[in-house]
């Protein structure tokens, strides 16, 4: 029977195995559909590491079992102004399609609400999109409900849509 216990713990960006763990996790949810069908550029693999080490706000967990990192989450710290306290949003949540269905995302869940419980946040949020039923199933049985008084919206800004190898993100 193969040893599916789940152990999650924080990136520690000074660990290239960690780091490139993370970025492979990262690259496979961004070539998924549900990532977008693109995978990560060179560019991005290099700066992101530096960037998210530098930011007091990036908190990024690592999910493993016996056959190696199986899931990641990369959450920022943000702020409620209508409670006036923190907030933990999970901007990247996934499992490997090998590792579904064994208890890694639950773990991941488990380990960020630890995490928004140590830095005092009034709630955590995250952004899915409306053709993921699994996910939205997912997340409804962790608790998420969908907001009610907003709608996420984007708008591109010039060059930072681009890396710098001229190369769109």
């Amino acid at each position: 029977m193969p040893d599916h216990r789940v152990a999650v713990t924080a990136v520690d960006f000074s660990d290239p195995q960690l780091v490139d763990d993370y970025l492979d996790l990262l690259d496979a949810y961004a070539r998924d559909p549900m990532g977008g069908g693109v995978g990560l550029t060179d560019a991005v693999r290099t700066r992101l590491p530096i960037d998210l080490a530098s930011n007091p706000a990036a908190h990024v967990l690592l999910a493993r079992d016996a056959s190696g990192a199986v899931g990641m989450a990369t959450c920022f710290v943000g702020y409620s102004t209508f409670r006036a306290l923190p907030l933990l949003n999970i901007h990247d949540i996934a499992v490997l399609p090998r590792a579904r269905g064994r208890g890694v995302a639950k773990a991941l869940f488990a380990a960020i609400s630890g995490l928004a419980d140590r830095l005092s946040c009034c709630k955590l949020t995250l952004e899915v999109r409306t053709d993921n039923t699994v996910a939205r199933q997912l997340y409804q049985r962790q608790g998420f409900v969908p907001a009610s008084c907003s709608l996420f919206m984007e708008k591109p800004i010039g060059r930072r849509n681009a890396d710098p190898s001229g190369e769109l993100l």
